[in-house]
């Protein structure tokens, strides 16, 4: 293993109809997205773990202990984890503190971005042990599709407007008014709509992007 003293955490809610994938349900329907998403973890998890660059947490919402995320435990060689606080930036920032304790660096990351290869991972990684304080690798739309960290930093979680257009440029401000060196990958894309879905497909879907 690359970097045995970091670890990758994995954001990902149960996949159950009507909670997960909303904003592509007026396109697949509340089973439809519900059974995508599952797709799109476990297409995520085995990405990440396949990789053997670093130990892969997934932390889970609402909780671990459900047969998807057991099933994905025994599949992989991976720890789970439960999601932590009230809102996203929260459970993030919980879960950074938490691998902390006994970790170099943490990659925060979600599932829903498939065009993410390990190398961007690897890319992250190296950065941080070169000296960066944090590494962003930003989405098309605004967010970010992977945040590498070294310190708990509360300020780049807390009154966060997530799943708005701001957050990596917010991000980026607060980096420099911490006084934190800060690392931009290239940007990616995640699939939260329809066109985005609709991209997914033409270019193949879930099977081909692969490292």
């Amino acid at each position: 293993m690359q970097f045995p003293d970091a670890r990758i955490l994995i954001f990902a809610k149960e996949p159950q109809p009507g909670e997960a994938k909303t904003r592509l349900i007026p396109r697949l329907g509340a089973q439809g997205a519900s059974e995508f998403h599952a797709q799109c973890v476990r297409n995520a998890v085995a990405r990440r773990t396949g990789a053997n660059l670093a130990p892969v947490v997934l932390y889970a919402a609402p909780n671990a202990n459900t047969a998807f995320f057991k099933a994905l435990a025994r599949d992989y060689p991976l720890q789970l984890a439960k999601q932590q606080g009230d809102d996203l930036g929260e459970r993030m920032f919980n879960a950074v503190r938490e691998s902390l304790a006994y970790a170099d660096a943490v990659l925060l990351t979600g599932t829903d971005a498939p065009a993410m290869r390990n190398q961007h991972f690897e890319q992250a990684l190296e950065h941080l042990y070169r000296g960066a304080d944090v590494v962003m690798q930003a989405a098309t739309d605004g967010g970010y599709v992977m945040l590498g960290v070294r310190a708990a930093l509360s300020e780049l979680f807390a009154d966060m407007p997530w799943g708005g257009d701001q957050v990596a440029q917010l991000t980026r401000l607060r980096c420099r008014q911490l006084g934190k060196a800060l690392v931009d990958l290239p940007e990616s894309w995640d699939i939260d709509v329809p066109d985005d879905y609709d991209r997914l497909v033409s270019e193949g879907g879930l099977s081909t992007f692969r490292d």
